[in-house]
């Protein structure tokens, strides 16, 4: 038992030193993981952050329609592995095309992911996309920046851990969660530029 302890303690300092960095980091500049960001005001103090990025041949325009509507059915899912999300129960179906009724997120707006509740706390259209769990212990913001026709889009996670089992459950729900993201940002990135090189505006159709 002592071997397995000391084992398992070692491991978690090799995944601490070497991993753990990169795997909150993917795809983000040391500058934008260390960067004050629109949202973070929503949870100042968080026992862990992750910010990932993803550059778009796309300007803000052709990448807000598929922030506004993710969430569950009837929304437009999350454009990463609709299956291992339908097992948790989610109900996820990732869209194609823009879905014209989920295009204007209110503040006040509620999503529901399995047992969290998201809120929409900030919007600002072709920019920001802010939720934060009814619990207050998560907050999930979406920055996109635009760059001479393109988009650096940004994702933040900051989350609050008041438990010992919530801290325990983050270890491997962080690598998991990459597999997950860089997915969902990967697909974001190809609907975009799809859409841009389309050349149709969200509202004049839902492209497939």
């Amino acid at each position: 038992m002592r071997t397995f302890l000391v084992a398992l303690t070692g491991l978690g300092v090799l995944y601490r030193l070497f991993l753990r960095e990169p795997i909150l980091m993917w795809g983000a500049t040391k500058a934008e993981a260390a960067a004050t960001l629109p949202g973070d005001e929503l949870l100042e103090e968080a026992d862990g952050i992750a910010t990932r990025a993803i550059g778009i041949a796309a300007p803000p325009a052709a990448v807000w329609p598929w922030i506004a509507q993710i969430g569950p059915s009837p929304r437009g899912g999350a454009y990463t592995y609709d299956w291992i999300e339908n097992l948790l129960g989610l109900d996820m179906h990732s869209a194609d095309h823009v879905l014209s009724a989920f295009q204007h997120p209110q503040v006040g707006d509620t999503i529901g992911y399995g047992y969290n509740r998201m809120r929409v706390e900030r919007v600002e259209p072709e920019h920001v996309l802010a939720w934060c769990s009814e619990d207050g212990n998560w907050v999930w913001t979406f920055i996109l920046e635009s760059r001479d026709g393109s988009t650096r889009l940004i994702s933040r996670n900051r989350f609050r851990l008041p438990i010992f089992t919530a801290r325990l459950g983050m270890v491997p729900m962080e690598p998991a969660s990459l597999v997950m993201e860089r997915k969902m940002l990967r697909g974001i990135k190809r609907r975009a530029e799809r859409l841009h090189l389309q050349g149709v505006a969200p509202s004049e159709g839902n492209p497939k």
